[in-house]
């Protein structure tokens, strides 16, 4: 306090329009008003929680859940709100009408699919919603069978829209209470398809059959099917003759190479098993152990 008075008494001395008291006065009035300011301005709050969205639907004799949606602001539409649907569907009517730009489709690419931007129910909005464009068997029924009392259903909302929500079902009051939860989920589809063409490609890679031990023989393929082409002297395989056709190796067919090799792959070493050859016109087993090594 005795600097501030010390301060207000120095600066009223320098004032020549005013009292050094009333100068004194002013100052500290100013310092109160500002700290005032402060008190009443608080701390900064925290962003304010999102609000949550009531949705009305409509309960369709089958329990499906229907809602009007809006999709690139053309609409509205008839869709089911599917909580078990992985996707979002249109159909291809839908598709036209909301200008919906369309990428794959064709015969072996599957059902084509477009980003829904924004799709709109009720005053809950997402935009870039992966949407595939496609004519369900399953929702023309259901749009047949109730279009007469609720009109034409033109899809399903799935999990692309309804998993950026918390959401509640009240099915006394009808309505549905989306709470924006923050999430945004990927697109489905492109990551179903990429896994999708990932397994058929895997299928695609060669596989390549060692046998796991040494079964001291070679073969090659003949107009009958597989012969024995070599024999290593004292081997594993030292009752096998060259010319004997190969019919099974440890009773699992060998008739071609890559079936022999097959067969072989699946004996481990040290274990006797019989490989049956056809030997002058008859058939006969010759046991064989395969060796450890190379």
């Amino acid at each position: 306090m005795r600097n501030a008075a010390s301060t207000c008494s120095r600066d009223a001395q320098r004032s020549a329009g005013l009292t050094p008291a009333l100068r004194c006065a002013s100052r500290l009035h100013g310092v109160l008003a500002l700290v005032a300011a402060f008190a009443l301005a608080g701390p900064a709050r925290a962003e304010d929680p999102p609000k949550p969205i009531t949705v009305p639907f409509t309960m369709l004799p089958s329990r499906h859940i229907m809602v009007e949606a809006s999709i690139n602001g053309k609409g509205p539409y008839r869709l089911i709100f599917d909580t078990g649907a992985p996707l979002n569907l249109v159909s291809s009517k839908l598709a036209k009408a909301a200008g919906l730009k369309a990428k794959g489709g064709g015969l072996f690419a599957g059902p084509a699919t477009a980003l829904a931007d924004p799709l709109t129910i009720g005053d809950a909005t997402a935009e870039k919603v992966p949407t595939m464009i496609m004519d369900h068997p399953t929702v023309k029924a259901i749009s047949t069978a109730f279009e007469k009392d609720h009109g034409p259903i033109e899809g399903i909302v799935g999990f692309p829209f309804f998993a950026r929500y918390a959401m509640t079902i009240d099915y006394q009051a009808k309505t549905l209470t989306l709470t924006p939860n923050g999430y945004k989920p990927g697109d489905y589809l492109q990551d179903m398809v990429g896994r999708l063409q990932a397994a058929a490609d895997a299928g695609k890679a060669p596989k390549v059959v060692v046998p796991a031990g040494l079964w001291g023989f070679e073969m090659a393929k003949s107009d009958d099917g597989v012969v024995v082409s070599g024999v290593s002297a004292g081997g594993p395989a030292a009752g096998l003759k060259v010319g004997d056709r190969l019919v099974t190796i440890d009773g699992r067919w060998a008739d071609t190479v890559a079936d022999a090799y097959a067969a072989a792959a699946h004996v481990k070493p040290g274990r006797t098993v019989a490989v049956v050859v056809v030997r002058d016109g008859k058939e006969l087993a010759v046991d064989v152990t395969p060796a450890k090594g190379l």
